[in-house]
């Protein structure tokens, strides 16, 4: 069955304060407060007990020893002991049922909504075999149907809190990752996504590039035609940038100022036919300042770097070479004996 679990140190905790609370209430009720003590029932809510208190203290000191299809079938366990006590003491109250509440909430919280679905299912099924017994058939109706509906609009609104809240984070963790004039990813992001991106080129053997932007003469276009149109320089760049970063895991951000660098899983034709794209994109904008001049700098894992720090130092020296080379051009990095190969804009 698929299910996705949602926070699992909630779940965790979750588990193991309800297992450590059960336990003594079940021994209270099931041994200190009945009168009789037949043999079958002290020895059912002994184990039972016991099994509470172990799984409780497993789940609270060693989480990480349980395996992790547990904390689906805990909820399942759950309702198969709390229907199994219920139907063994013949006990329909109120205060019996209320014992649901919590694999109704824990997979309302943390687990998908067919695993919800399946778990309102048992517990409508193991009242039901509860209530028609001890209550009769009109009584026990009654009180089945009232369970169930409040069990399910208590699992609805739990639901729609959780899936509020989980798109509440998504645009909360988008926000954090992107930079906020371009919309493209900021230096953290970069940072990160830089680290896998090159884990993986090592592993795979494929290329990686990176080319690291300049905008040529930005303070100039902020100076003299404002920071409006600086900022919408930058936009406009960052929207030309995106048309070449087209898979999956290729990635275009904002590390600072006018600097931009997109990494793309390609070779050397790859990477110098995506800033020539760019700038031909470029040259249909329409901007007071006039097309926006870009210096690229190249560079390649494996060619010219084997890890993260150095192919940035690498893209770095190749856009150093393309504006010292007059700006507008790009440069391809060389490996750190020879020096970067400088090119005309296209």
């Amino acid at each position: 069955m698929r299910y996705q679990l949602r926070d699992e140190h909630g779940a965790t905790r979750s588990v193991a304060q309800l297992m450590l609370a059960a336990a003594p209430v079940v021994a209270l009720t099931g041994l200190v407060l009945p009168d009789e003590h037949p043999v079958e029932w002290v020895v059912a809510i002994s184990v039972t007990v016991v099994f509470m208190a172990g799984g409780g203290w497993l789940a609270w000191r060693r989480p990480q020893v349980v395996p992790r299809v547990f904390w689906l079938l805990v909820p399942f366990v759950g309702v198969g002991t709390i229907a199994g006590l219920n139907f063994a003491s013949h006990d329909a109250g109120a205060g019996s049922q209320l014992f649901y509440l919590w694999p109704v909430l824990y997979t309302a919280n943390f687990l998908s909504n067919r695993v919800t679905a399946a778990i309102l299912v048992l517990v409508s099924a193991g009242h039901a075999s509860v209530a028609f017994d001890v209550r009769g058939f009109t009584l026990g109706l009654a009180d089945w149907v009232s369970v169930t509906v409040a069990l399910s609009l208590t699992a609805i609104v739990v639901a729609s809190l959780r899936n509020r809240n989980d798109r509440l984070r998504e645009v909360l963790e988008s926000q954090a990752l992107a930079d906020p004039l371009t919309g493209v990813a900021n230096r953290r992001s970069f940072d990160e996504h830089l680290d896998r991106s090159v884990a993986w080129a090592r592993g795979s053997g494929e290329p990686l590039a990176l080319l690291t932007v300049d905008i040529d003469h930005f303070k100039h276009i902020n100076d003299t035609w404002g920071h409006g149109v600086g900022d919408r320089a930058l936009q406009v760049v960052a929207s030309g940038l995106r048309t070449v970063a087209r898979r999956e895991n290729d990635m275009v951000a904002r590390l600072g100022g006018d600097e931009f660098v997109v990494l793309l899983r390609t070779d050397r034709l790859g990477a110098r036919a995506a800033a020539d794209d760019v700038r031909a994109v470029l040259s249909a904008v329409d901007l007071p300042c006039g097309t926006p001049g870009l210096s690229i700098g190249i560079a390649l894992v494996p060619d010219h770097a084997a890890t993260a720090e150095d192919l940035r130092a690498a893209s770095d020296s190749a856009l150093y070479a393309a504006k010292q080379g007059g700006r507008g051009r790009t440069a391809m990095a060389h490996p750190p004996t020879s020096r970067p190969t400088v090119s005309a804009a296209g």
